[in-house]
């Protein structure tokens, strides 16, 4: 495959005649660039008025490579051919050359241009590509693959130090200004001589007026090359007019708005943002946001151009610019989300605070369904971006990342609500997904016994490289030496952790019920949920005499079922059977039609609401009650699991349930007109492989937390940038 460079624009501060005056002085040898043995003139050219002269030159480079490679290629010295086009009319230098030795295994072309600055004609840009092409290289491809590469980006990196060595070197010499070349003039009588002379003196003066303005206001690059300065680091798709000029990147802007990127990043970025805009045709999102992607694929061009691609195709599927444009947080999670941002770490990065520890996820989920705990997320998302954008403007060096701190005091079993760990675990597939590299690091603390259970969930579906940004702190490890005190400052620790600042984010407490959407509205809510088209709940109304249940069949003993379900109206039983007899999956039940079936509806008798249980069975014999029975009334939340003793069929079971018994034949016209039960409900089955880990922590007389914070918090601390 072939490999391609291409270069930022590099800013001398300098005019294009100083700038050449220290390129010519490379030649023949440089004792800056070691790998250079020499070099010789194969022709040379000028043009009549002397605006163009054209150099040929065979380079002779020393081939640093393993000796056995030095052996079989035979060779002291690799020859490249460079011709170099100086264009004085037009103040321009372009550099063309490939090599010559090899040429039939190794193909290695270069370009390079010096020209004006488009805005300050005081200054000289330089522009670089190059491309790497091995056909065949003796079965060391790979090898000479690598070498030229990292030969390659290390000559680059010198290229800038080198004009700069030598500009100074002239300085020193006392060469602090080169004219520029003129047009040579046929000769002219006295006269015009004096006009000539007249019209250049005020000529100069207008040039010297305008360099003295644009002196005192320096650019530091064009329009174009600006472009991504003022660009924000949100994944928006705003319209900017685009051509080849808008790909050009600024090494001083990358340095200041990007940070420190080698030369092949720096080429990477590049190359990705010119693929972006031609497959957007106008509408590209920041620099910022590129690097991300390019980061979170460790700057594989391939892997990071179709990860930003699905990421492109999720937000116009889902119209998520405009759903963040018009997002209005909804009073429940004002009220009842207890998280919030809380100033900013060492480091200058924006910091979130989030109490889970005091976060009621099932009413959240309950109050604004999935779909708004995803809408909340992209909102914090967003506003991180925001955030870190407006921490690079202040403080005047690149801040990308947020920092994530999470107070787990008070977690406990009723946080492992399935539902909402699925919630979870979809809401982070998305954020990884879409944003990524844009967390520092996540500091756990307060974290209790029951969060191995939790992370052992979570972890998996966690990217390893955002998992060792995790550093965990139980107890109040936190607050010794190594804890909050080397990654916050002082003054900025939350009151709740022991500091002394103020913090916004509440308790928060347990969301009312009256809160709660009904059960159609979160089924609605569930057809647009962006991340997933299933519902996560069912709903199911029962009349008197009728019975709804889910039949299982375990295949493995030790095999976990969990339920949760809540009761929207009038009271329900609840049971968990084992039957010895195995039974199938029942059928679809068809639609009851005339009087008959309307009645059988009502009495149970239909195959929906049927038992299958048969009459003859006996509790004991045939079937068993694995689980006591509850009686759940109105607005009543149940959770619960069953660990299974046995292979075979279970069966969850719900029924009517009414306090007294009727025997009078008017019942059945009451039934007809009786206020229905209805629920909600979920349930899971888990292999017990998913919970063996966990279940012996929580058995255990020691946390098993321990020994995890101190694992992760070593390979997470030599992550963490603010270490």
């Amino acid at each position: 495959m072939v490999q391609s460079y291409q270069s930022p624009v590099r800013v001398y501060k300098y005019p294009f005649e100083m700038v050449m005056e220290a390129y010519v002085r490379r030649f023949p040898k440089c004792d800056m660039i070691p790998i250079m043995a020499g070099t010789d003139i194969l022709k040379e050219t000028t043009s009549k008025d002397g605006a163009v002269n054209q150099i040929s030159r065979r380079c002779r480079l020393h081939v640093e490579a393993p000796y056995l490679l030095k052996k079989i290629m035979g060779v002291e010295f690799i020859h490249f051919i460079q011709t170099n086009t100086l264009d004085r009319r037009n103040r321009t230098l372009k550099i063309d050359a490939y090599n010559e030795s090899f040429s039939s295994r190794v193909v290695i072309k270069e370009h390079c241009t010096y020209s004006v600055h488009p805005e300050n004609s005081e200054w000289t840009c330089f522009e670089q590509t190059a491309s790497l092409d091995i056909k065949s290289f003796f079965g060391f491809e790979s090898t000479v693959e690598k070498i030229a590469m990292k030969q390659y980006s290390q000559n680059i990196s010198k290229g800038k130090e080198i004009i700069e060595h030598f500009i100074t070197e002239l300085k020193k010499e006392g060469v602090t200004h080169i004219p520029r070349w003129v047009e040579p003039q046929p000769e002219q009588t006295e006269d015009e001589e004096n006009n000539k002379v007249e019209s250049e003196v005020e000529s100069s003066s207008e040039e010297t007026e305008k360099r003295d303005r644009t002196s005192s206001t320096p650019s530091t690059g064009s329009r174009e090359l600006q472009l991504g300065a003022s660009a924000t680091n949100i994944l928006s798709m705003d319209a900017v007019t685009l051509n080849d000029e808008n790909n050009k990147l600024d090494a001083d802007y990358i340095k200041r708005c990007l940070g420190d990127l080698t030369p092949l990043q720096e080429s990477r970025l590049i190359q990705l943002k010119k693929w972006v805009a031609e497959l957007q045709k106008g509408k590209v999102p920041s620099d910022t946001c590129l690097l991300r992607f390019l980061r979170a694929r460790d700057f594989n061009i391939e892997k990071a151009r179709e990860m930003l691609s699905h990421s492109l195709i999720w937000r116009k599927k889902n119209q998520v610019d405009k759903m963040m444009n018009e997002y209005q947080v909804p009073s429940v999670i004002q009220d009842y989300f207890p998280g919030g941002w809380h100033y900013y770490d060492k480091e200058c990065r924006p910091l979130y605070l989030l109490r889970l520890g005091q976060m009621d996820v099932k009413g959240l989920v309950k109050s604004v369904g999935e779909e708004g705990l995803l809408k909340h997320t992209l909102h914090i998302c967003e506003e991180g971006l925001r955030l870190t954008e407006e921490a690079t403007s202040t403080y005047g060096r690149p801040i990308t990342t947020w920092t994530l701190l999470v107070d787990l005091e008070g977690l406990n079993m009723r946080h492992l609500w399935r539902p909402g760990i699925r919630t979870l675990l979809k809401i982070i597939e998305i954020v990884e997904a879409n944003y990524p590299e844009t967390m520092s690091c996540v500091l756990i603390i307060r974290a209790p016994r029951v969060f191995p259970i939790l992370w052992t969930l979570v972890s998996t579906f966690i990217d390893e490289t955002t998992r060792s940004k995790f550093l965990f702190y139980g107890g109040n490890d936190y607050q010794g030496p190594g804890g909050l005190i080397d990654y916050m400052p002082k003054e900025n620790i939350p009151h709740i952790l022991g500091g002394e600042c103020k913090t916004v984010v509440h308790e928060a407490g347990l969301v009312p019920k009256s809160m709660y959407l009904p059960g159609e509205e979160m089924d609605a809510a569930r057809q647009h949920l962006p991340m997933s088209d299933q519902s996560i709940y069912r709903s199911v109304s029962l009349g008197r005499g009728q019975v709804h249940e889910m039949v299982l069949l375990i295949e493995e003993a030790g095999s976990v079922i969990c339920w949760d379900f809540d009761v929207m109206k009038n009271d329900v039983s609840f049971s968990v059977l084992r039957t010895k007899v195995p039974i199938t999956h029942r059928p679809e039940p068809q639609s009851p039609t005339g009087a008959m079936g309307v009645i059988d509806a009502v009495m149970g008798s239909d195959d929906l609401h049927r038992s299958v249980i048969e009459k003859g069975w006996r509790e004991g014999h045939e079937y068993f009650r694995v689980e006591p029975q509850l009686i759940c009334h109105d607005g009543e939340s149940i959770q619960g699991s069953h660990v299974t003793s046995h292979m075979g069929t279970y069966i969850l079971q719900w029924r009517y349930y009414e306090s007294t018994q009727h025997t009078s034949p008017l019942d059945i016209i009451d039934s007809i007109t009786a206020p229905k039960a209805k629920i909600m409900y979920y349930y899971e089955t888990l292999k017990s492989a998913d919970y063996r880990g966990s279940m012996t922590s929580l058995q255990s007389c020691q946390s098993g937390f321990s020994s995890l914070s101190s694992n992760t918090n070593k390979s997470a601390n030599s992550s963490c940038p603010s270490r």
